[in-house]
């Protein structure tokens, strides 16, 4: 049976999945601010997580970007096997990208990396960043995550020996004290373990998907070795430097040890478009 996904869908599916994302934070997101706000007993502190909470809920309710930084864009695609057959993804990808970046609007942020020349449009070489992954549905799933590059400077990929398993805890919290209020704290820490080269990053990055508060023992010990570390929200100290850490792994060669710590800011910016075999879509 011939898919009902258009172009058009496509497109359309991709700007709202970007306008959801820039301007209304996740609601765990949310809530974990607001769970930290209450706990936190550095007055200073609990006055940047009030002014934070305060920032996400008019942009919320005005539909304006979270941040000035609305980023550069990265998608995560996954196709469903049982859609078929599909119009040109990138391309749709790519002028949902350009229409969202006047229609929402976002700051344009793509330059080339050496003329520093801004295409204008949030789009070029490799921008955006699509993710494609595959799966056994009849759905196809535009998950819009934008990253600004206060936090992404601060993240770090390292190749460690295989014998220096015991030290990630410790790059991770180097990592994070020598950021600072850089990245724009409590941050969101993906950690990827394993892999390649390249896989470890991708490992970090997806890792900042998952719901902020489904952490295993091991994530929320790492947490609270962070959050001892007092760098605080904005880096004027306080309890609450991160709000969560999320580790992801894969098996990786016998002679190596990749290690990437994604860090994202408080602003964990993802929405997802779901497109349905009738061309008919709605955000997540």
């Amino acid at each position: 049976m011939e898919s009902g996904i258009k172009h058009e869908d496509i497109v359309e599916a991709t700007v709202s999945a970007i306008q959801r994302a820039e301007t209304e934070l996740p609601d765990d997101v949310v809530a974990c601010l607001e769970n930290a706000e209450q706990e936190e007993s550095s007055e200073i502190a609990r006055s940047h997580l009030q002014a934070i909470l305060k920032n996400t809920g008019i942009a919320r309710r005005h539909s304006v970007p979270i941040c000035q930084d609305t980023g550069i864009i990265i998608l995560f695609v996954e196709i469903g096997r049982k859609i078929s057959p599909l119009p040109d993804i990138e391309q749709a990808l790519i002028e949902g990208v350009r229409k969202a970046t006047s229609a929402v609007p976002l700051r344009p942020n793509a330059v080339h990396p050496l003329t520093r020349i801004n295409s204008g449009d949030n789009t070029g070489d490799g921008l955006p960043d699509i993710k494609y992954y595959f799966n056994d549905s009849a759905e196809l799933r535009i998950t819009a995550v934008p990253k600004g590059a206060g936090s992404e400077n601060m993240s770090i990929l390292k190749m460690l020996n295989p014998t220096e398993g015991d030290s990630i805890d410790r790059l991770v919290l180097e990592t994070v004290r020598n950021a600072g209020g850089k990245p724009c704290p409590p941050v969101i820490l993906g950690i990827g373990v394993g892999g390649s080269f390249d896989k470890a990053a991708l490992l970090a990055k997806s890792a900042l998907l998952e719901q902020v508060n489904d952490m295993d023992e091991k994530e929320h010990a790492l947490l609270k070795k962070v959050n001892s570390l007092g760098v605080g929200p904005m880096g004027t100290g306080g309890d609450t430097t991160a709000l969560a850490v999320h580790i992801r792994t894969a098996h990786c060669h016998t002679a190596s040890l990749p290690v990437a710590i994604n860090i994202q800011c408080w602003a964990n910016r993802h929405a997802t478009a779901v497109i349905g075999g009738d061309g008919k879509w709605n955000i997540i």
